[in-house]
């Protein structure tokens, strides 16, 4: 059953709790099975049939309606047990049954989010995820740090504009169990004058979570202060929530808005996709890096989606999957150096990768795939991304899009280079390479990172991409 996927993780995460607190390692390893498990039947649920049950008649039908019909939902929902099993097989945080129980809900209702089919369903669960992570940073981040209450605040008020969207389009359309149904249904919307307003609600709280300039402020000091294990799956997925939000409700239930607003998109995309890249270039800590690098490479996603053009949309669909996959790997392997060395700023480090190979591989991979090496994913998503902009008719924003692109490979070499091809810090210790567990848990991300960069096909043709791309041009 498709709902297993979020009830057993949420369930499993409570039960948890009851363990005795000696029962660190078992706990560990508990959730590392239910992640993995889950990514299996993942697999193969492919193609079930969605799972429905009556909620709410009055003032508008909303069923429990769950389901994995959107083909960018499909690949999400791999991608987040992918991660959240390797994330978990990494983990070696003090409180680890605590700590795991929050990620097994985080997963939970992460996977709620995108498999769900009604649109209060969805708001239901987008809400619900930011709970996990509000109590990560609070009981694993730095002390007297206020990036718990932003990252909730700014989150909230974004939960707030979605439900009060999704009660608009309810009360006006009659249901909302919309989410990958056939596509249209914005007519009546569009026609009592609201489609705006509505579009703004969507708009606001998507923006938020992806997140977009200039709603980004919460996200720097997110990623910095989240242990290691959960900034890999924030980053890899919960930054996906906003972008899959556009693709899978916006697009198809709203196209006249979304044709009428791609213009301020394009703008606050490109902001974005320039602005990430030029801090990225200057900072010292490796996770800062890797944070402000997301804010540019999802800046590139927003340009993708609202371009009207099927290729490009398809690219946005390949580089949601491939920036979860290499962000995730970014941070693992950040932790991994950080945990020999006692570091992330790139001063106090170097030389890393003459006595630890292994590590040297892993990051040498991730960090390949970040820059757009082809025959890797990042690549993959970014030339179906500007050859559909340039196809489009979009030229401008395409060439400067190359920039912040050229800048990627100048930061991810900066960090790669400075770490562990630098000269050797004397007053800093060498450890050992990487344990089995540790390469154990860096492999599936990179050996995904390889499959999806030769073969993109499947994310990039999902059939409802294709169609909401379809009904966007239909209104011009």
């Amino acid at each position: 059953m498709i709902a297993t996927l979020i009830v057993v993780p949420i369930l499993a995460a409570v039960l948890l709790l009851l363990l005795p607190r000696r029962a660190e390692g078992t706990a560990k390893w508990i959730g590392v099975a239910i992640s993995f498990l889950a990514f299996f039947a993942t697999i193969g649920l492919a193609g079930a049939p969605d799972e429905s049950v009556r909620w709410l008649q009055r003032p508008f039908t909303a069923n429990f309606h769950v389901g994995l019909g959107h083909g960018l939902s499909y690949w999400i929902v791999l991608l987040l047990t992918l991660s959240t099993g390797c994330a978990l097989m990494a983990t070696n945080v003090p409180r680890r049954r605590d700590f795991v129980a929050q990620m097994l809900f985080l997963l939970g209702a992460m996977a709620g989010v995108f498999l769900a089919r009604d649109l209060v369903l969805f708001a239901l669960f987008w809400d619900l995820m930011l709970i996990p992570v509000f109590f990560i940073l609070l009981g694993w981040g730095p002390e007297r740090s206020n990036s718990a209450w932003r990252y909730l605040l700014y989150n909230v008020t974004g939960g707030v504009a979605l439900l009060l969207a999704v009660a608009a389009y309810g009360v006006l359309e009659g249901s909302t169990d919309l989410i990958g149904a056939s596509l249209g249904h914005g007519a009546s919307v569009v026609g009592n004058g609201w489609g705006l307003w509505i579009f703004a609600g969507f708009a606001f709280a998507f923006a938020i979570k992806t997140p977009v300039w200039p709603f980004h402020t919460w996200m720097p000091a997110t990623y910095v202060d989240l242990p290691a294990p959960a900034v890999a799956v924030v980053s890899a997925v919960q930054s996906k929530a906003g972008l899959y939000g556009f693709i899978a409700i916006v697009l198809p239930l709203l196209p006249e808005q979304v044709q009428a607003a791609a213009g301020i998109m394009f703008v606050l995309g490109l902001v974005a996709l320039v602005y990430g890249a030029v801090v990225a270039l200057v900072q010292d800590d490796a996770k800062s890096i890797v944070a402000y690098s997301s804010l540019s490479h999802l800046g590139l996603i927003v340009l993708g989606i609202f371009s009207g053009n099927a290729l490009a949309l398809g690219g946005a669909a390949v580089y949601v999957i491939a920036h979860g996959l290499f962000s995730a790997g970014l941070f693992l392997a950040i932790d991994q150096f950080e945990t020999r060395e006692g570091s992330r700023s790139l001063k106090r480090l170097g030389g890393l990768g003459a006595r630890n190979p292994k590590l040297a591989g892993g990051l040498t991979i991730v960090a390949l795939a970040a820059l757009g090496l082809p025959g890797l994913c990042g690549f993959a998503g970014e030339i179906l991304i500007l050859t559909g902009l340039y196809a489009s008719g979009n030229v401008w924003p395409a060439v400067i899009a190359l920039v912040p692109i050229v800048l990627a490979a100048a930061y991810m070499l900066r960090l790669f280079q400075d770490v562990m091809q630098g000269p050797e810090v004397a007053d800093v210790p060498q450890r050992p390479d990487l344990t089995l567990l540790e390469l154990l848990a860096l492999a599936p991300l990179v050996v995904a990172i390889v499959l999806l960069g030769v073969n993109p096909g499947p994310v990039a043709g999902s059939a409802n991409v294709q169609s909401a791309v379809s009904l966007v041009q239909g209104t011009r």
